[in-house]
């Protein structure tokens, strides 16, 4: 249920709505509005309807029941798009499309540093890197782990660009979440839910990638997961879904953006390195999820592809990924934004 608050409804109001909302059994999430405070209860459906009697509480001017599955990323809930602060100059989500961009993997100090540099003076606003690496086989890379996690920060202190890296498991959240400053869960993890809980709990950016066969409601029934933990930091990420097509590693779907642009106030960026594999298709599907509406762009870039660890023919030379960025900013103002 969202119970709506009216705009002249003070801080004693709201507080007496939150501690009846905890009284009957529920869960209160307040998200605050242009005009007026929206308090939603989230817990078990089956009992909602005491829910209420709360509109007959000083402050309150209606009650509305949440119809999507999905309750606090629905924009039922919050109807204005959720601008997410990542730092004191960079957040995701306004007119500013963002750009994220770095190795598919953290190798060593010299590798992590010249990216960032380079991806800094070409214009990124975040730098990616992976320090622990899910990975299909069990004798591929897995990553430097602490080690990488050191040298992101020490590279994020060189070019002062805030990082965005990998969750892969519960017991190292914790780990990941001192050093980052934006919490990664990859498309093997979008529907481990005791991770989703557990970043929820940490209260950092959480940036959740689409399953490789996630629908668009199951992506947002996962991000349900960690905005109920109170965490209201959530960026969706599509990354391309399987299907029957060999020609690129997935299959980038751009509907997406739209559609999750109608049903969630949550920012949308894209991740065409992953999506289509192959760096000779990564600026073009850069230029389409500019124009479909999305919020930012992840890109793997590195100093040497055909030595890197990982991922290597999916990433773009520090030169490429300038020459992409230039082109960019014509799409982004064609839109009505900026890069």
């Amino acid at each position: 249920m969202i119970i709506v608050m009216k705009p002249d409804a003070t801080e004693k109001e709201k507080e007496d709505v939150i501690s009846r909302i905890k009284e009957y059994g529920y869960r209160p999430h307040i998200i605050q509005g242009t005009t007026r405070d929206v308090i939603g209860a989230v817990g078990d459906e089956r009992g909602k309807f005491i829910l209420q009697s709360l509109e007959s509480m000083n402050g309150v001017e209606k009650i509305v029941p949440i119809l999507k599955p999905y309750k606090l990323a629905s924009k039922e809930v919050k109807k204005e798009a959720s601008i997410i602060k990542i730092s004191e100059n960079v957040s995701i989500g306004g007119s500013k499309i963002v750009v994220m961009a770095g190795p598919c993997a953290v190798e060593n100090e010299e590798q992590i540093i010249k990216v960032a540099q380079a991806v800094k003076e070409a214009g990124a606003d975040i730098l990616r890197g992976g320090a622990f690496k899910p990975r299909t086989s069990p004798y591929t890379f897995q990553g430097m782990k602490k080690e990488g996690l050191k040298l992101l920060s020490k590279a994020r202190k060189i070019s002062g660009l805030p990082i965005v890296t990998e969750v892969v498991n519960p017991e190292t959240a914790e780990l990941v979440a001192e050093y980052s400053d934006i919490l990664q869960i990859g498309t093997r993890n979008a529907q481990n839910y005791e991770l989703l809980k557990r970043v929820g709990k940490l209260k950092k950016p959480v940036l959740l990638k689409r399953g490789m066969s996630m629908t668009i409601q199951e992506l947002l029934m996962s991000a349900e997961y960690i905005l109920s933990e109170s965490n209201r930091s959530v960026i969706l990420c599509e990354r391309g879904i399987r299907t029957f097509e060999t020609k690129t590693r997935n299959t980038l779907d751009l509907s997406a953006i739209p559609v999750l642009k109608e049903e969630t106030h949550l920012p949308v960026i894209v991740d065409p390195s992953h999506a289509t594999g192959y760096s000779k298709y990564v600026p073009s599907m850069s230029y389409a999820a500019v124009a479909a509406g999305a919020d930012g762009i992840m890109i793997e870039v590195h100093p040497d592809p055909d030595k890197a660890f990982s991922d290597g023919q999916q990433s773009l030379t520090p030169e490429k990924f300038a020459s992409m960025l230039q082109m960019l900013r014509n799409f982004a103002i064609a839109t009505g934004r900026e890069i």
